[in-house]
């Protein structure tokens, strides 16, 4: 290989470590990392409770309502 390819090489793989760095600070800057669990449940509602699939991928089934309503009561109940 030549010189000026080992060149590009070395500026890319510096330009991508950068980068990668000043996405972590960020984040931690920012909080990101702050509460897991706040962010996992924020995407979920009451039509999509948390631990049970309502969709799913082509070719496949989604869990029926029904078996949802049942699923989480069954969960409320181990909750208590």
């Amino acid at each position: 290989m030549t010189l000026t390819a080992y060149i590009f090489i070395f500026g890319l793989l510096a330009g991508l470590s950068i980068s990668a760095i000043y996405g972590l600070y960020w984040a931690i800057k920012t909080g990101q990392f702050a509460n897991f669990e706040r962010g996992a449940r924020s995407i979920f509602d009451d039509e999509e409770p948390i631990g049970f699939r309502t969709d799913a991928y082509p070719g496949e089934r989604a869990m029926p309502s029904a078996n949802i309503n049942r699923a989480k009561q069954d969960k409320d109940r181990k909750m208590r």
